[in-house]
């Protein structure tokens, strides 16, 4: 007697789960799109009604207006697209600067909480629970009145080696463009890979024999290696465009504004205190088996945080730390509130002369999307990269 096979599911029957589920996908994609045509279409709708003007043909307009804070020079008489590139680029400086130095200290204060130094577990503590619990916004407008009322005139500017200080900033030597220079940066990029290649090369020794190579300072001096190296090549050059203290200003050199110092150090040490509390949790979550079979092996607790704790807390850490990045990049359109030009500034003043608030908002928002998209994307690379592996 011969088994009949079973009746093949037919996959696009409604008895179908998957069927089910695609149907009910289309409908809600194609509510949302309805829903967003109407809103679009209400909108221009009543524009027009009103004789508002409405799209995005501003863009190519002169701007009419200087900034005061620029990677690269702009003109008032440039379009408001280029003014609305020196926004986002601004945006990027103080997001891209602040994300680095938070995690530094971040990292350092987390690690610091399982310190067996009292004091030191003291001052880490006490600074999560300062710094965490005063709203971002009063810390920003604080930095920023310190730089102001501390800091002496520029007429009466600190002079500290080759740096001046004062209450338009800090002025710096910087070097003169020339050859060497980009033979010094091609250097420091090969320096980068080749770092990244020795780091992956200890790490597989080291789940090979146990050995442990350093991962800080040889690949440190890799890169400084190479980037001495491109700067001989390139002919050794030293002349560089000192800072000088004028009637009125500190000329030449390179300048950090009081604006940009104070939303970067407010947004570094907010949110640093928020990365010290994810450090601590991932470290925590490891059990204590880790840190024991770490000490009979002889490992001293420096060696123990880097090589067995840190590794297993990643996998809790990398998610949480994200959204705090994430915070970083969306805090820092308070900058607004103590005159940095960054993209919301830019929107800001293009907005209230042109009238073209719908669009000017919908720039706003489209930026800050790309940039948590894009920032999301890479951690969540890093995190699938950092997850442990399972056999």
């Amino acid at each position: 007697m011969s088994l009949k096979s079973p009746p093949k599911k037919n996959k696009w029957s409604w008895r179908s789960r998957a069927f089910r589920g695609l149907i009910y996908q289309i409908i809600a994609i194609g509510l949302i799109g309805l829903m967003v045509w109407f809103l679009a279409s209400n909108t221009l709708l009543n524009m027009r009604v009103r004789g508002i003007q409405s799209g995005f043909d501003f863009l190519s307009q002169p701007a009419g207006f200087s900034i005061g804070e620029s990677l690269f020079p702009f003109d008032s008489a440039e379009s408001y697209w280029r003014a609305f590139g020196v926004g986002l680029s601004n945006t990027l400086r103080v997001a891209v600067a602040g994300i680095i130095f938070s995690t530094i200290l971040g990292t350092l204060l987390g690690v610091g909480r399982f310190s067996r130094n009292a004091l030191v577990r003291g001052l880490c503590a006490a600074y999560v629970e300062c710094f965490r619990n005063i709203p971002v916004l009063l810390q920003l407008l604080m930095w920023y009145l310190v730089m102001t009322d501390v800091f002496p005139p520029i007429q009466d500017a600190w002079k500290v080696g080759p740096f001046f200080l004062s209450k338009g900033g800090v002025n710096f030597p910087i070097p003169v463009w020339q050859a060497g220079q980009a033979w010094a940066a091609a250097g420091l990029l090969a320096g980068v890979a080749l770092a990244w290649a020795y780091r992956l090369w200890a790490q597989k020794r080291f789940e090979a024999t146990g050995i442990a190579k350093s991962m800080f300072w040889t690949p440190l001096a890799l890169v400084v290696a190479t980037g001495l190296l491109g700067w001989l090549m390139g002919g050794a050059p030293t002349v560089m465009n000192m800072p000088i203290k004028g009637e009125f200003s500190v000329e030449e050199g390179g300048a950090l504004t009081p604006e940009f110092l104070a939303i970067l150090l407010g947004l570094t040490i907010y949110t640093a205190a928020f990365i010290a509390e994810v450090v601590r949790s991932g470290i925590a979550s490891v059990p204590a088996g880790q840190a024991e079979a770490a000490a009979a092996l002889g490992l001293d607790p420096r060696l123990e945080i880097r090589l067995v704790m840190l590794p297993q807390a990643l996998r809790v850490i990398i998610p949480p730390l994200t959204n705090q990045y994430l915070n970083l990049t969306k805090n820092s359109s308070l900058a607004v509130a103590i005159g940095y030009p960054d993209i919301v500034s830019i929107a800001n003043t293009a907005m209230n002369q042109t009238g073209r608030a719908v669009e000017c908002i919908a720039i706003l928002m489209a930026v800050y999307l790309t940039i948590s998209l894009l920032t999301s994307v890479l951690m969540n690379w890093y995190n699938a990269r950092a997850a442990i592996k399972e056999r």
